[in-house]
C-alpha cells in the first residue's frame, strides 16, 4: 500500500510540475519532409530534448532505399540520424534512447554490426522489435531521442 501511495503522489507531483506550453515545442525540418510529401517533421525539440522521427536507409532528399541489404540500410539510417542530430545542435554521443524496427527479426545480428560500427563505444538505451512492413519496404527503421 505504501508503494502505491508513493507512486500516486509522484505521479501527481510530476503532472503538476511538468507542464509544457506550445511555445516550448519546436517542430524542426518540416520543410525538408514536405518536399518529399511526408506528413511529419525531421524532429521535435522540447527544451533540450530532441525527438527524431523514424529514419530509414534513404539518401537525403530521396525516397529510395539504398541497395545492399540490412547492413547497408542500417549504415545509411545511422548517417541520416547523425545528420539530423548535428543539424539541430546535438551529436551521436548525446543519443539517450533508440527504438529499432526490423522487417525481419532474423536480421537483428547483421543490423547490430552496422549499428555498433556507427555508435562506437556509445551505448544508448535501446529497444528492438519486429514490424510487419516498413516504409518503402525498408528492412530497418530507427527513431532516437537525444539531448542538445
Amino acid at each position: 500500500m505504501k508503494s502505491k501511495l508513493i507512486t500516486f503522489i509522484s505521479t501527481i507531483f510530476f503532472a503538476t510540475t511538468c507542464t509544457i506550453s506550445a511555445a516550448e515545442i519546436e517542430v524542426l525540418g518540416a520543410e525538408a519532409t514536405k518536399k518529399l510529401n511526408l506528413p511529419f517533421s525531421e524532429a521535435v525539440a522540447v527544451g533540450d530534448m530532441l525527438y527524431l522521427s523514424g529514419q530509414i536507409g534513404t539518401k537525403p532528399g530521396e525516397a529510395v532505399v539504398v541497395k545492399g541489404g540490412i547492413e547497408a540500410e542500417t549504415r545509411q539510417t545511422m548517417k541520416n540520424i547523425f545528420r539530423i542530430l548535428r543539424k539541430y545542435g546535438s551529436s551521436p554521443e548525446k543519443i539517450v534512447k533508440c527504438t529499432i524496427f526490423l522487417a525481419d527479426m532474423d536480421e537483428w545480428g547483421a543490423m547490430n554490426v552496422a549499428y555498433i560500427e556507427a555508435l562506437g563505444e556509445h551505448r544508448p538505451a535501446r529497444s528492438a522489435l519486429g514490424a510487419n512492413g516498413l516504409a518503402l519496404n525498408s528492412k530497418v527503421e530507427i527513431e532516437c531521442m537525444a539531448v542538445r
